[in-house]
C-alpha cells in the first residue's frame, strides 16, 4: 500500500558516525526516534521505518519545525 503525495511528510534527520564506524540517525521532531546501521543506505531505510513506527505510536506527530541549522560547540573538560 503506497502513500499519496498529500500524505507525505518531511523530517530532518541528524546523522553522525561513532568511533567504530556505525552511522547513527536521530529525528529531533520525534522523541525517541533513532536508529543505527553500518552503511548509509541501510541507515536511511531503517530511519524511514523508525519514523513510520514513531508516527504510528504518537498518532499524527508534532507540528513541523523549521530547520535552522546545526552548530558544533566546544567546551573545556
Amino acid at each position: 500500500m503506497g502513500c499519496r503525495i498529500d500524505d507525505m511528510r518531511q523530517f530532518d534527520v541528524i546523522i553522525e558516525r561513532d568511533r567504530v564506524g556505525f552511522y547513527l540517525a536521530s529525528v529531533p521532531a520525534l522523541r525517541g526516534c533513532h536508529t543505527q546501521a553500518k552503511s548509509l543506505d541501510t541507515l536511511l531505510k531503517r530511519v524511514r521505518e523508525a519514523i513510520e513506527l514513531c508516527l504510528e505510536v504518537e498518532g499524527e506527530g508534532p507540528e513541523s519545525l523549521d530547520f535552522v541549522g546545526v552548530q558544533r560547540v566546544t567546551v573545556g573538560t
